[in-house]
């Protein structure tokens, strides 16, 4: 796909989802909170990982606390998002592991840090990979990053922006492919679009406004299903909301 199809892409999909870019006097999450939002976000609902972001910020006031805490609670806390023992196992060892190197529980200084270097120093930790640390470097950090997740890397490929295996490997190409400033809401409303219209099961191509651009073999099938006007309007985003 040209670069001239990436900008229509970006420019319909925004357009769509009314994006705007972040207001830079918003105030950004604090990096710790980012970190464990998407911790608790992976492999569930943004609503549910939301809830138990929540409940461990009401139960236990600090980070500090929670580090300090009987795993038992931990998981009660967040059992509504889903793979509690390893979620809250990873999450207490991490809090507990960055006192030890810190001092103190507080990321605050990763904002002075080069991006490979906030890649390096977060990967030390359990359960926390590359799409995290990508997340926390977009939405916290407020650096030009595109994230990747399973509904950014199915609609790239079907698109045909990219063409390739794992969601790994849609990141690095993806990564030169999107304008920098645009990376970001990009990434937002790509997962709005997955879950309302380019879904994984039966996609509503008879509906999509990017039809003429999409690349995805299976496109007129599809197309030729009963019209449905419906949509889940599924659009709340955890890390837009920390």
């Amino acid at each position: 796909m040209s670069r001239k199809k990436i900008d229509i892409v970006i420019e319909k999909i925004g357009i769509f989802f009314d994006s705007k870019r972040d207001n830079p006097k918003k105030p950004k999450p604090p990096v710790i909170d980012l970190l464990i939002a998407t911790k608790l976000s992976q492999n569930t609902t943004d609503k549910t990982s939301h809830r138990a972001y929540l409940n461990l910020k009401e139960s236990f006031k600090s980070w500090d606390k929670v580090a300090d805490a009987p795993i038992g609670r931990i998981k009660e806390c967040i059992r509504v998002c889903g793979l509690t023992n390893t979620k809250a196992a990873d999450i207490k060892k991490m809090l507990q592991k960055m006192r030890e190197n810190y001092g103190m529980i507080d990321l605050e200084f990763l904002r002075d840090y080069p991006d490979e270097k906030v890649y390096e120093e977060l990967l030390q930790y359990d359960g926390i990979g590359v799409k995290t640390i990508s997340c926390v470097l977009a939405f916290s950090l407020g650096r030009d990053v595109f994230p990747v997740d399973t509904h950014v890397h199915r609609i790239l490929n079907r698109l045909g922006i990219v063409k390739t295996n794992t969601a790994e490997q849609t990141f690095e190409k993806a990564k030169d492919l999107i304008p920098g400033e645009k990376k970001v809401k990009f990434h937002t409303d790509l997962i709005k679009f997955g879950r309302n219209i380019c879904k994984s099961q039966n996609p509503l191509c008879n509906i999509c406004f990017i039809y003429k651009e999409c690349e995805f073999e299976e496109k007129v099938i599809h197309r030729k299903k009963p019209v449905s006007l419906e949509m889940n309007q599924n659009n709340f985003i955890i890390l837009e909301n920390i």
